[in-house]
């Protein structure tokens, strides 16, 4: 089956909203079988929603619209589809109540317009929505399906968790599609790519499908089984095979975090860490917090951005600084000795680099950064070079620096 998504809203085409709302429903519905074939973005006017729609019913078994369903005169995707599947308005007591207690909750006055919400089309299903005030709804026509959904992110998410997903599967009766993801790091798509092209041949020719999803300092592999379940074997071999040749780069799997495999190590090794950062600006340190249960393991941060800072906190030579910079393998070596000094920790991650875009010179160019971990009298280093672009360099060295501490336990519990 096919499936069109359609997106309504000006904000999206002026790009004021990123449209993330339909790479995620697509993903979603991947996930139980269903192939989207296209993708409609317009803006909040009624002929051109209406067209949208119609094209979209011809083609399409499944349509899902999103936004333009809230309490204001601009959201007006409801009483087009009045129009277009030739119906009335008709309040929902039930939702009525619903949203009546969404207001009462959070002690905020109800507006008629809000009211309103609950006037729905007499001949939809509605969607109810447990996450906001507009509901979603379900259309059946000709054997085809119409999902109207909010724009809002938050709660088109918990509409299509909650009832149109498993919907989906039961009207239609898809077969779902099973998928594993493998999560690497450290090696870029086209040379990952490379360097697994007759695993990837032997993949296709065994009738899988795969995917290099990459994003700054992570590039996820998807193996896809459209027998379903049946393929649950054949993939686990492959990812055991990836494994076993690229043990430096994987990390982990599905919706997995590194700073949360990370964690796990330290946990498991009762060990503690914390970072001196200066390029990334405490960036290291915020990743690891964003772990639920970090405090365990995660004693601190110095952000030592500065010449002066890295001498008075982490303790670094300032003959080091003034001969050898701050982007220097010498320098980052004082910064985690000191720093593991200052902090009290077991491991400490040192990172301090040429972020860009302006500062490079022609020894150490925009993206060379330099990181060390020192740990138990010994100080490990490593150089990288990046980019200019100045968001993707500091993305990039977190995910690197997480790695090397990442091989760095791994390594001392072998």
């Amino acid at each position: 089956m096919q499936a069109e998504i359609i997106s309504i809203g000006d904000e999206l085409l002026i790009g004021q909203t990123i449209n993330t709302n339909a790479s995620w429903i697509g993903s979603e519905l991947a996930l139980i079988g269903v192939r989207v074939k296209w993708v409609t973005t317009l803006s909040d006017g009624k002929e051109d929603i209406l067209f949208a729609i119609d094209q979209a019913m011809k083609r399409s078994d499944l349509v899902v619209v999103t936004g333009g369903l809230g309490p204001t005169k601009d959201d007006i995707t409801k009483h087009t589809l009045v129009e277009y599947f030739d119906t009335e308005l008709v309040v929902d007591q039930e939702v009525l109540s619903r949203v009546e207690g969404y207001f009462i909750k959070r002690g905020r006055e109800m507006l008629e317009v809000n009211r309103l919400q609950a006037a729905l089309p007499k001949n939809c299903e509605v969607i109810p929505n447990y996450h906001g005030t507009a509901s979603g709804m379900w259309f059946e026509k000709e054997g085809c399906v119409l999902v109207s959904l909010p724009g809002v992110p938050y709660e088109m998410k918990g509409l299509m968790r909650d009832f149109v997903l498993d919907k989906v599967v039961e009207f239609f009766k898809v077969k779902a599609l099973y998928h594993r993801t493998v999560l690497t790091t450290g090696i870029g798509e086209s040379f990952l790519a490379k360097e697994l092209e007759d695993w990837e041949n032997r993949i296709h020719a065994d009738g899988l499908g795969l995917a290099y999803l990459p994003s700054p300092g992570l590039v996820k592999l998807r193996i896809s089984s459209y027998k379903g379940r049946e393929g649950v074997e054949l993939i686990d071999t492959y990812i055991k095979e990836l494994e076993l040749r690229m043990p430096s780069h994987v990390f982990g799997y599905e919706n997995d975090t590194l700073a949360e495999v990370v964690g796990k190590l330290l946990v498991e090794s009762n060990k503690t860490v914390g970072t001196v950062e200066s390029c990334t600006g405490g960036g290291v340190a915020n990743t690891l917090v964003s772990v639920p249960g970090a405090s365990v393991y995660f004693s601190g941060s110095l952000v030592t951005y500065s010449y002066d800072l890295k001498s008075k906190l982490a303790f670094v030579n300032p003959d080091t600084l003034n001969n050898l910079g701050a982007v220097s393998e010498e320098t980052v070596i004082e910064m985690a000795e000191g720093g593991r000094k200052q902090l009290g920790v077991d491991y400490c991650i040192s990172i301090s680099g040429v972020a860009g875009p302006d500062g490079g010179t022609v020894e150490k160019p925009v993206g060379t950064v330099w990181m060390a971990i020192a740990y138990e009298g010994k100080c490990e280093t490593k150089k990288i070079i990046l980019g200019d672009n100045r968001e993707r360099n500091i993305q990039m060295t977190i995910f690197a620096a997480l790695n090397m501490l990442r091989l760095t336990l791994l390594e001392k519990r072998r």
